[in-house]
This record gives structure tokens, sequence and C-alpha cells, in this order.
């Protein structure tokens, strides 16, 4: 009475916590739903064989979902042991049974010889309730133990696994086609494939190294990285590390709820400790997965909100940088769809396009990458992006090169076991995908995801949980040596500061055309093929246009070249050096010609531009005299610009002599500390100086400008009336030429 009475309690605690485990799991908290199930497990008599089976493969599926490799094979190891030695007795009783008296049934559909999907029905109305709920738990069983055994690394146990479950699947289909679905079978082959390939893999390797990194490692999980900055000297992260917002643990993985994190390096290029990452964009809820569009300015990130009562689902965020702070995340609602997660998301090179991860309907099965156009103040609509890319299984974390080569994770393509690293490339012409498995070491049994790239070369970091038995991921560094030419540009005002927000068009021979943005400092880097002549045209709204050519030759090692694209102003004065005039008199050195040509092509880039030329002296000597010489000054730069090309109609000389004094930008400020910005050099302001500071300002006001009359020059004006352009009123000067006065 009293073993009666401790089996019905102990029967009742198993029915509680598996209800529990049940509304655990529905909410997608698994790490509390298998710590449910194993106490129902526990509970459960080991004769109950049906029901401890089932319970074992609810645990299983709860370590699965965790990335508990080791205790999801164990948990499915025993829950498909129990439900076939149930089946196996069922099927001794029945044979006992059918000893003593053979079924009518059975033998009249003998006689008829039926085959195939109708003997088939037949026979599965025969099914006890029990065998059939059998055959429904161990097909997913064996394929789900056969795809952890492959992460686990136990290759010749997923061939076995693979194989029963193909064998099953093709006596079962008649029967229940519901399961044995063409989307599982193809992730059963594509696993098969992989696990046969695995060993070879690993021995053949490839041209990768990888390396790991302590100083972002923690005692949870690191994973996503994103390199950031100017020089790449920023990587952002996600992380679940003790130091994350909140107090409370995450019933989906156990720890606390993932932020994001930001590591720097020093002046000597040495990584320093993470840190949480400032401003609004951290939360008690979990962040991660995050991505910057190319500017910098803004950030697309991974939220999943938490709710009590329903499953929890990822949604894609944005968050804009405002200096060195992010400012709070605003929800990017990209479809109708309220079931389905958003996820992981990727701006592609050229800013038009986010790539993202869903499981929204009208996918290849599992979680997709989808992509919807960011242009514009309106979402585009979302596409899939088919096959080859996305398959049966799971597509995840996007990421791309400057070149525009895509590369993702995938456990749906054959290979060495979890999610494995690949690149996907678009035929120029055709649009087409290609996609190439990145190999060992980049990949391995676990999973392998989030690839980020320092520019344009093939290094920088990718998160892993091999080698950790908690099924954690730790960030590692990669590096793939290739000869690489590369172009590396700045756009900055002529002696000013840099221009983040200008442009450069690079046109080449070989049908290249691209337009480059700028980061924060105004340079870019661009990769360059040999044997192709190249123009850069740099560009920024308010400025004059640049233009730069660069022929790359053939080359067996990595190159890279330096330009430079010194943009005028159409507002402010900006110097340039290397005018110089014989003393006391307008005749132009030698030294001169390189400053001069490089104001004919400024000229030859900008033919719609008209200006006037004037040329400037300081206070010394007769106020007269001063303007007289400045005037013969300008006329022989105008001289020297018409002989070289330039339409008269568009200079005008003018001599100012001494009544302009020079103004001090911010920039002559930091040169000279006795200068501050907004300072007229006059004669007053000299005379209080110092003889070698009045010797400086007396220099600044030698000088020989010009400024822009008109930017329409030639567009809408007949030829007889371009004469007149130098007759009209004077705009703000743009530029100016340093000049000498010996």
């Amino acid at each position: 009475m009293v073993c009666a009475l401790v089996l019905l309690l102990g029967g009742c605690n198993a029915e509680k916590s598996l209800k529990k485990g049940d509304q655990y799991f529905a909410r997608g908290e698994y790490f509390d739903a298998a710590a449910e199930y194993r106490t129902a497990y526990a509970k459960t008599p080991t004769r109950e064989r049906d029901l401890r089976g089932q319970r074992a493969l609810k645990m299983a599926d709860c370590y699965r979902r965790m990335n508990y490799t080791a205790k999801a094979i164990g948990a499915y190891q025993n829950g498909i042991r129990y439900i076939e030695k149930a089946r196996a007795d069922r099927q001794r009783l029945v044979a006992q049974q059918a000893r003593t008296a053979q079924p009518k049934a059975a033998k009249a559909a003998s006689k008829r010889g039926r085959k195939g999907t109708e003997a088939a029905t037949e026979a599965a109305a025969t099914i006890s309730p029990a065998d059939s709920l059998a055959d429904v738990l161990l097909l997913p069983a064996y394929l789900h133990l056969a795809r952890m055994q492959h992460k686990n690394g136990d290759y010749k146990g997923a061939v076995r696994s693979y194989e029963a479950y193909i064998d099953m699947s093709r006596l079962l289909y008649p029967l229940y086609p519901h399961v044995c679905t063409p989307q599982a079978d193809t992730l059963a082959m594509n696993g098969l494939i992989g696990a046969r390939r695995a060993a070879a893999m690993k021995q053949r390797g490839s041209l990768y190294t990888i390396r790991k990194e302590p100083v972002m490692a923690s005692r949870r999980a690191d994973y996503s990285p994103v390199l950031a900055g100017d020089e790449w000297e920023m990587l952002y992260f996600t992380s679940t590390r003790p130091q994350a917002q909140g107090d409370e643990l995450s019933g989906i993985t156990g720890t606390k709820y993932a932020d994001i994190f930001v590591v720097r390096k020093d002046e000597k290029g040495k990584w320093q400790t993470p840190e949480a990452v400032e401003g609004e964009l951290n939360s008690d809820l979990e962040e991660g997965a995050c991505c910057l569009t190319p500017d910098g300015k803004t950030m697309y990130l991974t939220r999943c909100t938490s709710d009590p009562d329903y499953p929890r689902y990822a949604q894609i965020y944005t968050s804009q940088r405002s200096d060195a702070s992010w400012g709070k995340p605003q929800e990017l609602r990209l479809s109708r769809d309220t079931l389905s997660c958003y996820a992981h998301p990727a701006v592609s090179p050229d800013g038009r396009w986010l790539y993202f991860v869903s499981d929204m309907p009208g996918g290849h099965g599992g979680k997709d990458i989808w992509r919807i156009s960011i242009e514009g103040r309106t979402l585009g609509g979302v596409e899939n992006l088919g096959a080859p890319v996305n398959t049966p299984g799971d597509e995840m974390f996007p990421t791309f090169r400057p070149n525009g080569d895509l590369y993702f994770s995938s456990d749906g393509h054959p290979g060495m076991g979890g999610l494995d690293l690949f690149v996907a490339k678009a035929d120029t012409v055709t649009g087409v995908w290609t996609v190439e498995h990145l190999g060992y070491p980049m990949n391995s049994a676990g999973d392998d995801f989030g690839m980020t790239f320092e520019g344009v070369h093939n290094r920088g970091f990718f998160a892993t949980n091999r080698g950790d038995p908690r099924g954690w991921d730790h960030i590692m560094s990669f590096e793939c040596p290739e000869v690489l030419h590369t172009v590396r540009g700045w756009v900055y005002e002529r002696d000013g500061y840099e221009l983040p927000s200008g442009l450069v068009y690079m046109i080449g021979n070989d049908g290249t055309n691209q337009k480059l943005s700028l980061h924060g400092d105004g340079s870019f880097t661009a990769v360059v093929n040999p044997l192709v002549d190249y123009i850069f045209l740099g560009t920024c709204q308010g400025y004059l246009n640049h233009v730069e050519q660069l022929h790359v030759d053939t080359s067996s090692v990595s190159q890279e070249f330096t330009l430079q694209f010194p943009l005028a102003s159409v507002s402010a004065p900006v110097l340039v050096r290397g005018v110089y005039y014989e003393f006391d008199s307008a005749a132009l050195t030698p030294e001169s010609t390189s400053a001069l040509d490089s104001l004919v092509t400024l000229l030859g880039e900008n033919p719609n531009v008209t200006i006037e030329l004037s040329a400037h002296c300081d206070y010394r000597g007769n106020d007269q005299y001063n303007e007289r010489l400045s005037q013969r000054r300008a006329e022989s730069v105008v001289r020297y610009l018409i002989d070289h090309g330039v339409e008269a109609a568009r200079l005008t000389p003018r001599g100012y002599g001494e009544s302009r004094p020079k103004v001090v930008r911010r920039r002559i400020a930091q040169q000279h500390p006795f200068l501050s910005e907004g300072d007229t050099l006059t004669e007053a302001f000299i005379t209080r100086l110092g003889t070698d500071e009045q010797e400086v300002c007396n220099a600044l006001n030698r000088r020989t400008e010009f400024r822009v009359l008109r930017t329409t020059y030639g567009l809408f004006d007949p030829p007889a009336e371009r004469q007149q352009a130098s007759d009209e009123p004077a705009a703000p000067a743009i530029g100016e030429a340093d000049t000498q006065q010996n």
C-alpha cells in the first residue's frame, strides 16, 4: 500500500513538472523547460518506457536548442532506447498473439496481394496508436541525434544515425508523409555528405589561420563581433558576461540577458578591457547581433522582448550615434507579420539593402536570409535570397566584405557540423549566387559564425563554440593571406580639415563604376585590379571637384596606393602653398610652376567656374605702390593660366594691396599658438607682437587668392555673351595661393 502511494505521488509530481515544462517550452524558455522535463523524467518509473522515452526526447530538444550538445546526445539516445524497447515489447506481444490466432483481415489482404500506398494505408489502420506515436517520435529523433553527433565531432556515429533516419524515412513515407518531409530528407542527405567528408576537410585545411583572443573572452558567451572606426580600432560584440545590465537570468539560456559591449585599441594598437556601450543602447532586455551602416552613424541590432505568457520574438531595432554614445533603439517594422522573428541585420556595402534572418512564411525552411531595400524614406518589400544560399536548415549571421561578398553561417549545407561558415558571391551579370565552404580551421564540428572584416582585407574576427562543453561562444581572430591591391585616399578642404560628407567616384576602363563613401576622417579604401586605368573624382557639396588618376601594374605582392583630394571651398579661403615672385617685381619665379599648374588642373576639372584672381601685400610700403604691385602680380598669374589653356573670359585679375588683411582660420590658429581663430592681421594687430611673430603675420598677409564668380559658365550662355562673365560681382573667396615677397 505504501509503495503504491509513493508511485502515485511520483506520477503526479512528474505530470506537474511535465506541464510546467511544456509552458516554458511554448515561451521559448528552454533552460527552465529542460529542468522541468529532467524532473519529470527522473520521476517516471523505468518500466513506463514509452513515457520515459517521450520525456527524454522533450529534454533533448531543449538541450539541442540551448547548444548543450553532449547533454542533447545523451537525452536523445535515452529517449530512442526507451521507445525502441517499448515498441519491441509490443511487437513480441503481438507476435505471441499472432502465433495463436492469425488475423483474418491480414490473411485476406495477403491473398489479394495489394501493395504500395493502398496497402500501407490499410496497414496503418492496423498499427496501434502506441506504435504510430513511436514512429512519429523516432523519425525526427534520429535526425536530431545525427545532427548533434555531427556537431560533437562524432562523425562515424552521425553517419550511422543519418543512415538510420534515411532508411526509416523511406519505409514510413507512405504512412506519415507529413513527418517524412522533403525538407527533412534534404537535411539528412546534406548532413550525411558533410559527415562523410568532415575528416578529409579537416585534414586538407585551408589558407586561413585563427587565433584565440583572451582579452575579449569571459566565462559566458561572447559572439557577433563587428569592427568599427576609421582605423578599425573598435570592436562591438554581444556578451552575456556578468557586466551585462539587469539581474534576471534568461529562461532561454540560464545566463544574464545579452548586451552589446565594445573594446578599443590603445595608442600602441593593443586591445583594452571590454566595456558596455555608452548611451541608451542596452537595457534589461536581450540586445545583440548588431551591424553598422557604411558611414558608422546608424546601428541595426537585434532585441528580444520579454513576455511572461507568450514566445519572445526577436525584432530588429535601429539606434543613431550622437558624439560618443548611442541613442535609444527604435523598432524597425519590416513586415506586418508579428509571429515571426527578425534578427541578425547586415547592411550591404553600398548602404542600399538591409539583410536579415527570419523564419517568416515563404522561406525554404528553418531560418532564411532575407533582404529589404532601405533607400529613401520608406522601406521596400522583403525578398528571400532563395537557393543556393538558403536551405531547409538555418541560414544565419549574414555579413559582408566591401567587395560585396556575402558571408553567412548555415547548418543546412554539407559541412563539418553545427553552423559552418560559407561565402556567397553574386555573378555581376546574372546576379546568381555561388556558395563556397570556408574549410578548416574556420569551420569545426561546433558552431562557427559572425565574421567581421578589417576593411577590404581578409582578416578580422568571428565567433565559435568549438571546444566549450557548455556550448558558449567565444571570439577568435582570423587571417587569410591574399595578393590585394588597394587604394587609400583622403578627401579634405585645401589647407583645412577632413570632409567625411564627401563622395569619391571610382571609374575604371574594365567597367568599374563605384561610389565610395568616406569614413569619419574623410578617408576611403578600395580594391583595385592590375592592368586597369582608374579615374577618381572627389566631390563634396559646397566644394569644387578634384580628379586623380591611377594605373595599377601587375604585381605578385600586395600594394597600397595613396591619393589626396584637396577640395577648394566655395565659401571660405583655402591656402595653396608654392607661388613666389621676384623681389619687388611681378615676375613669377620658376618655383611657382607646380602650384600654378595645379590651379590650371583645378580649373580644367571644373570647366563651368569663373574666378577672380587677387594678389595681396603686407602693410609695409606705400599704399598706392603696394596696390599697383599686387595688381601686376595678379595679372602675371592670369597670363600664366591663359598661356596654359584657361579661357581668358573665366579669369579676372585684381590687386588689393594691403586693404584686405588675412583673417585667421582654425587650422592656422593651431599651427601658430599666438593666433586665435577669427583674428584679423591688421597693422595695429601685428605691431603689438614680437619680431618673429610679426614676420609670420606679414608672410600670411602676402598671398594670391582666387574666388568663384560663377559656377554656370558655358552652361546656358551663348558664346558671344561669355565675355561678360568677368564683369559680374564677385562671390565669396574659395581658395588662395600663398605667395612670398622678397
